[in-house]
């Protein structure tokens, strides 16, 4: 049987298709735009590689997106019969995608770590096992799995680079900003063109209150990010948080008509709805607007994807953004659609539903009081929930934006005590102070 570029055997028709595989799962873990293309070069060399449709389902999946689950589920009942004399863990892959498929993540992530005890250079396994657990808001799961696997990697293994990108970031989303900046960096010196390295290390920068540094960190390494696909968008957003800080606003908004959120790039026209690139976009506009920029008429195009998308609640944190869309252009009837849709989907089983029930849907009625000037009302609607939104995932500057809003509501409102509760909780989570934050000095 083959063997795959880091010693795993894969059940395949050659050591062509083997490498066709290796070269998909290269742009899995390097976020390159061309991956879709690699597949399809991976199912002209093999189209009965069992492993080649387990990870189309994956790809499928990881774009959370309801439309897209249907296909996943059919890559699985496909791979079925083609592993059906697979090895063990060929067959947990598929395993773990079905379970994923039928909406239990948990289930997966459970496979995926069972893997990784007797394969730990199964990178797939890894890198969805690092992607699950953060927009579950796990960071502690994260850095587990990084500190069990990395011990058994070296530079002499290809791929060696993502377990240093993980490394970084799960460091970084549990504070330990020395230890993530360490391994960032070794990974941009190794290969300046790490997206997720670099994402790291910009998390790192917010983090730590280095706004300059971070815009240059991004304009040095952008240059390098030709191949890449969307996450690039979410590397430009944190350049756009620096120049946010620092009281660029009019470099804020051409950031997003021309990096973050460009409507005539190809990669926004193929995926106009990302889930990745609404968060980014919705995000930042609710700061602009709260710091009183007009952001003319770019609320609409997020709005009218919102109403589109009313009843996929396979982002958790996505909801509460397109939330904002549908609340910042008046859309009410669209919002109490979207609401009652949510409600609905947690009715159903599984982690996310759950989810959506106990934290989307109060964290959505707040954005939508505070949309409406009901601000007493949104923060009654979130207050219950502000110590345990990080469970809709995202990362600490992701989910800052729930904690302004929350401040902003109080502050409108004339509530005093619920001004300091939330200036009491950023205090704790963030090592930068809040009269050094630009959301939080007015209140500080």
């Amino acid at each position: 049987m083959p063997i795959d570029v880091r010693g795993l055997m894969v059940n395949a028709a050659s050591a062509d298709a083997v490498q066709a595989f290796d070269h998909a799962i290269d742009a899995y873990l390097c976020y390159r735009s061309d991956i879709m293309a690699r597949m399809e070069a991976l199912f002209a060399a093999d189209p009965d590689c069992g492993m080649a449709h387990v990870l189309k389902g994956y790809l499928l999946l990881l774009g959370y997106k309801s439309q897209l689950v249907p296909a996943a589920r059919q890559a699985a009942q496909t791979a079925g019969p083609l592993l059906h004399n697979a090895t063990t863990r060929e067959q947990a892959h598929l395993r773990a995608l079905t379970a994923w498929a039928d909406g239990d993540p948990d289930k997966a992530a459970a496979i995926w770590e069972d893997i990784l005890t007797d394969h730990p250079h199964d990178i797939l396994a890894f890198r969805l096992h690092h992607f699950i657990n953060f927009w579950f808001g796990r960071p502690d799961a994260m850095l587990a799995t990084v500190l069990s696997v990395e011990k058994h990697w070296s530079d002499a293994l290809p791929g060696f680079n993502a377990i240093l990108g993980c490394r970084c970031f799960a460091h970084e989303e549990s504070g330990y900003y020395l230890e993530a900046e360490t391994a960032g960096r070794e990974a941009i010196r190794r290969d300046p063109t790490d997206l997720w390295a670099a994402h790291g290390i910009a998390h790192v920068l917010e983090m730590t209150g280095r706004r300059r540094e971070g815009v240059a960190w991004v304009e040095a390494l952008q240059d390098g990010w030709a191949a890449a696909n969307n996450l690039k968008h979410h590397l430009w957003w944190h350049q756009a948080m620096f120049h946010l800080e620092l009281g660029d606003m009019s470099r804020v908004l051409t950031l997003y008509d021309t990096r973050f959120r460009d409507l005539n790039s190809a990669l926004v026209k193929a995926v106009p709805d990302l889930y990745i690139d609404v968060q980014n976009a919705a995000s930042m506009l609710f700061r602009l607007s709260r710091h009183g920029v007009d952001v003319g008429a770019r609320w609409n195009e997020l709005a009218d994807k919102a109403e589109a998308r009313i009843g996929d609640c396979q982002s958790a944190f996505t909801l509460p953004h397109w939330m904002m869309a549908l609340a910042a252009t008046g859309r009410e009837d669209a919002a109490r659609r979207m609401l009652q849709a949510m409600r609905d989907y947690a009715q159903g089983p599984g982690i996310n539903s759950r989810l959506v029930g106990d934290f989307a849907v109060p964290v959505s009625q707040a954005v939508l009081a505070h949309g409406s000037g009901q601000y007493t009302q949104a923060v009654a609607s979130m207050r219950p929930v502000l110590g345990e939104i990080y469970r809709l995932g995202g990362s600490h500057a992701q989910q800052d934006v729930l904690e302004q809003l929350f401040l902003d509501a109080a502050m409108k409102a004339g509530l005093e005590d619920d001004c300091r509760l939330l200036i009491e909780r950023v205090s704790g989570r963030h090592p930068v102070p809040p009269a050094r934050r630009r959301g939080y000095a007015m209140a500080a």
